[in-house]
């Protein structure tokens, strides 16, 4: 007697006529469409002009984007061969099957349509009490660019680059003008190699040209730089009457650093190093994160290797919320934000903050532990300064409370969108662009995370 299951290939329903019957009923691809029929899409469809043939309702293609970046499948060839094989992205197509051109092109024209929506799934969690604001945990993560760093130009090698090409050009006309002369040919196509190299004396040309741009942004930026802090070491004598202690401030170097580098296939991105090593050319991606619901909150790309300017970019995010979305007190972040600037930023919109001033051991001691709490020094005037009522704050055992939440908070938030959801490198190019599709990745995740919490 046999104890297998016995299959039969040759079945006329291999799977039940309604797609309703596919998948079970709490299943992550029900709860996504069940989300985007809740959103507002209407600046989604007014923008379609409606003629030629039909075209995907935009509900289904956000949907199969959100259940494709939520479970790791970010490429539009991907989607677009899952709505065949996979019964959860069938059932998100409603048993359609859009192109991966089609699926590609709405992600790449409708890319600032769908940011707004982050924010109304943020007032659907709000409203059904999940996201409950008050204490958010800023962090940032380099994501890679969808470009080498082997294809990146410093503006040294590029000029270089330039002499080389304009002394190919100069061969080739001489060898053309030998050929004319000659009845023999020796094979080359000279038109062709003229108009290879032409595309490529502009291309580095415009390279050549946003790398100057930039140095001249930069250079602009470390005079004021250093014109304020002439200024503030002038007044500083002028008030003592003595000489300011240490050396007076250096002056920005004159000309472009010949070691600048642009990137001929996504201009806008950098290279940044890597963690464990090395480096890659990617972008900084910011996200903050509310401590008890681990719902991502705020989002943000920048093309700064270093996360100290991202502060106030991430407060003014807060403040342009809806009042539903308000009510933030407490701003925590590790080191690498940390600045008198940005802890001064805090206070004044009311929010505590939490800044790192430093590297902490793993494990302090009993003496530490359980000592007595500090008393907050006095300081002149009355109003305590922000960094010395911070630096107080996380000395206090309620601090340091509050502070440790953040390890267990934004850091495993960003290892779930890159492990989890597998969103390590952008398939858009420019800023603006992987700025809305870092919001994707993340609305993303807030409807996985959303899904989650309501199967607890």
């Amino acid at each position: 007697m046999t104890r297998f299951v016995t299959i039969n290939r040759d079945t006329s329903y291999l799977l039940p006529p309604s797609v309703d019957e596919w998948l079970p009923g709490k299943h992550l691809a029900r709860f996504v469409v069940g989300m985007v029929d809740q959103l507002d899409l209407k600046g989604l469809i007014e923008v379609y002009a409606g003629r030629g043939s039909a075209a995907q309702y935009p509900s289904v293609l956000l949907g199969l984007l959100l259940y494709g970046y939520a479970t790791g499948v970010h490429a539009s060839r991907a989607i677009e061969r899952a709505t065949y094989d996979s019964v959860a992205f069938r059932y998100v197509a409603g048993n359609t099957h859009p192109d991966h051109d089609t699926l590609a092109t709405f992600r790449r024209r409708f890319i600032a349509q769908i940011e707004p929506l982050f924010v109304q799934v943020l007032l659907l969690a709000r409203t059904a009490g999940i996201l409950k604001l008050g204490v958010l945990c800023l962090d940032g993560t380099k994501i890679k660019a969808n470009a080498s760093r082997h294809s990146a130009l410093s503006h040294e090698h590029l000029c270089k680059l330039q002499a080389q090409i304009a002394a190919e050009v100069k061969a080739l006309l001489a060898r053309a003008e030998a050929a004319d002369q000659s009845q023999e040919s020796d094979g080359m196509d000279v038109p062709a190699e003229l108009t290879r190299r032409e595309v490529l004396q502009q291309r580095l040309a415009e390279a050549r040209a946003r790398i100057e741009a930039m140095e001249a942004e930069r250079q602009a930026r470390e005079k004021a730089e250093y014109a304020a802090k002439v200024a503030a070491r002038e007044a500083k004598a002028e008030a003592t009457g003595k000489k300011p202690r240490g050396k007076p401030p250096a002056p920005p170097a004159a000309g472009i650093n010949p070691k600048a580098q642009v990137n001929l296939t996504d201009a806008e991105s950098r290279i940044m190093p890597r963690s464990g090593g090395g480096f890659d050319q990617a972008y900084n991606a910011q996200l903050s994160v509310e401590i008890e619901s681990r719902l991502i909150v705020t989002t943000g790309v920048t093309q700064s290797t270093v996360d100290k300017q991202q502060v106030v970019p991430a407060l003014d995010t807060l403040a342009a919320l809806p009042a539903a979305l308000q009510g933030i007190h407490a701003l925590v972040t590790d080191n690498g934000f940390t600045s008198a600037a940005n802890v001064k930023a805090c206070a004044v919109r009311g929010i505590t903050p939490l800044f790192s001033l430093g590297r902490d051991g793993h494990h302090i001691s009993l003496a530490e532990r359980f000592a007595c709490e500090p008393a907050l020094e006095p300081t002149s005037p009355p109003p305590p300064d922000p960094l010395a009522a911070m630096r107080h704050l996380l000395k206090t055992k309620a601090g340091r409370t509050l502070y440790a939440l953040r390890k267990s908070t934004v850091e495993p938030v960003i290892g779930i969108v890159k492990s989890v959801c597998g969103f390590t490198h952008f398939s858009l190019r420019g800023l603006h662009n992987v700025t809305g599709e870092w919001n994707l990745a993340c609305l993303a995740y807030n409807m996985k995370r959303l899904h989650r919490l309501q199967m607890a």
